[in-house]
């Protein structure tokens, strides 16, 4: 049974930090690459970070040098840090792995950022 996590959302002034965690359990964690994706109300869903299972990222350009991937094999997590947050960064953030022929989605985090 796969299972993925998030938390740490809520709702931030522009210019202010969240971290994002995910929790996950029913995978060989070290030997997958992990997601975030988020997905704003009346947008697509979009690809914000990855990091591979050797621990190299990528990032979409509207977050490059603000938001760092990160992921703690010991315990199995992937975390987003999100700092100097615009108002545009709002959206339901979302960590994602791929299996056999599925994939793996948690169930969404709210990020919220005032202005």
């Amino acid at each position: 049974q796969v299972r993925l996590v998030e938390s740490g959302g809520g709702l931030v002034q522009a210019g202010g930090s969240l971290r994002l965690s995910c929790a996950t359990s029913g995978i060989i964690f070290s030997l997958k690459a992990m997601d975030w994706y988020r997905q704003a109300p009346g947008k697509q869903r979009e690809l914000v970070a990855a990091i591979s299972s050797t621990g190299s990222t990528n990032y979409v350009d509207s977050v490059k040098g603000r938001f760092t991937i990160s992921r703690d094999n010991a315990k199995n997590t992937v975390a987003l840090q999100m700092n100097s947050l615009k108002p545009e960064d709002t959206a339901v953030y979302y960590c994602h792995t791929g299996g056999r022929l599925l994939d793996y989605w948690g169930q969404g985090t709210q990020v919220t950022v005032s202005s």
